[in-house]
């Protein structure tokens, strides 16, 4: 099967067992395009729960001989996978461009090369991933083995539709799970066009699957008494119906990356023009539709006016980037619909009519068509305001001024969230302490709002359960297996 889809050819029905089906469903997905509000598809399949049946007894089938595959061999189809997506990148992030709006150059060329490096990275992994052993100084040798779930599904957000594919299915295809995707509602295409690649790479039918549907098909997923485990990237309301649901049916393993309001703390001895460039670039990345954004800004009162000026016209030289996605030169495209940019939008009027904050810059729609908005920033905003206390999922940021380190530390952990936080400053030890009083599960130093393919990625209290990334990726997707030999039989 060649892979041959564009914007005038899109890929529309499930990948199921290694071959495009069309769904029991009549019930089909409508998508538009964010940079003008016009229709790209009304016919996009919405698995129901015959066909995700189908792809869980196909999983099935395959997953005895997926198991027993060598090593290498497994490696392989893994790593000529990776090639494909490097070789088909533009192709895939136009099919996300085209219902999410992000430019190529500022998001999809990073996405996509997400994508791959993920399964070059856990494919390195195959042969390297050992169980344990003990001493059997007691007449028995102890064996510790980590063996595949089975069965496993992961649901990905439309704000990241490629690159967090590879965060999930990445690691349960290396660790010898059968794994089936579920693309979000509003970015399916790059999803569902992997199948041709998938079907080249080499992996057997029934390995790697892909399902379009909305929330309904997520929840079949998360209650299917045969899905062993479900990786969910997304909102909290929606992770904590998921990790209900899987308590209900089969105590299915779980986890969850969710939400973000990720603090950002400046003291006076950072170097200003670093810690501007990157606390104007982590609100605007993906036009602010980023779990880790760092949307609240605290900056010492000696240097707070020095920031304000300069972040300031940061952002608006920013602003000067918004434009089609599809052009040259485009950093900042839409938000990816009418909901999102009503949301958004909301905050920001709420902001101003509730004197939440003080308006330093943006908050303006940009252009007459589409879901286009300024980057946007309050200052001195309450301790018990909306725009500082929910996540806003845009690009606007909250701007506060702080005296002392303690008082910013309680500041800082007073969320119920607990992703990402950054701390700026010249001095190290600050820099050390003030990390490990963060309560989040990660941490940058004179950075923020990043990720490594290495570390282990995700929160603390409601920004989720369980880590991705890393080897900790791979432990998620396996079950600890003990074997004890008796020695002296």
């Amino acid at each position: 099967m060649a892979f041959q889809f564009s914007k005038s050819n899109l890929p529309k029905q499930l990948f199921i067992n290694n071959e495009f089906v069309k769904s029991k469903n009549p019930k089909k997905l409508s998508l538009y395009n964010p940079a003008d509000g016009s229709l790209v598809a009304d016919d996009v399949d919405l698995a129901d729960e015959n066909d995700v049946d189908a792809a869980v007894g196909a999983a099935e089938k395959a997953l005895p001989a997926w198991k027993r595959l060598t090593n290498i061999a497994r490696r392989d189809i893994m790593l000529k996978f990776a090639s494909l997506i490097e070789q088909r990148g533009k192709e895939l992030a136009e099919l996300s461009r085209i219902t999410l709006g992000a430019p190529y150059a500022s998001f999809g060329a990073f996405e996509t090369g997400m994508c791959a490096e993920a399964f070059k990275y856990n494919a390195g992994w195959i042969d390297k991933f050992a169980g344990e052993s003990f001493p059997q100084d007691d007449g028995f040798l102890k064996i510790v083995r980590n063996e595949p779930l089975g069965v496993c599904a992961g649901i990905v957000p439309w704000n990241g539709p490629l690159g967090t594919v590879g965060l999930k299915a990445a690691p349960a295809l290396a660790t010898g799970n059968c794994f089936i995707l579920k693309p979000s509602e509003k970015t399916p295409f790059a999803s569902l066009a992997l199948g041709p690649l998938i079907i080249e790479a080499g992996f057997p039918p029934g390995v790697f699957q892909v399902i379009s549907g909305d929330g309904s098909t997520g929840a079949l997923l998360a209650s299917h008494m045969r899905v062993r485990k479900v990786s969910f990237t997304g909102s909290i309301p929606t992770g904590k119906r998921i990790q209900e649901m899987a308590a209900k049916s089969n105590l299915k393993r779980v986890t969850l990356e969710l939400g973000g309001k990720s603090p950002a703390v400046v003291f006076d001895d950072a170097n200003l023009d670093n810690a501007v460039t990157w606390l104007a670039n982590a609100i605007t990345a993906n036009t602010g539709q980023v779990c880790f954004a760092a949307s609240r800004v605290y900056v010492q009162e000696g240097i707070y006016g020095k920031f304000v000026s300069a972040y300031k016209k940061a952002l608006q030289e920013k602003t000067k980037t918004i434009g089609d996605p599809e052009a040259d030169g485009t950093v900042m495209g839409p938000l990816i619909d009418k909901a999102q940019f009503d949301r958004v939008s909301g905050f920001i009027s709420r902001g101003q009519s509730e004197n939440q904050g003080t308006l330093l810059t943006g908050g303006q729609r940009v252009g007459s068509q589409g879901f286009f908005i300024e980057p946007t920033v309050f200052e001195n905003v309450r301790p018990d305001a909306e725009i500082i206390t929910q996540e806003i999922f845009g690009p606007v940021a909250v701007l506060n001024s702080f005296k002392t380190e303690e008082e910013i530390i309680e500041k800082s952990n007073n969320t119920n969230f607990g992703l990402m936080a950054g701390v700026f400053t010249e001095n190290v030890n600050r820099a050390l302490r003030v990390a490990s009083a963060f309560d989040s599960g990660m941490v940058g130093v004179n950075c923020v709002s990043l990720m490594m393919m290495q570390t282990p990625f995700g929160g603390t209290k409601e920004s989720g359960v369980g880590r991705e990334c890393g080897k900790d990726a791979l432990l998620a997707f396996t079950d600890r297996k003990t074997v004890m030999v008796n020695m002296n039989y």
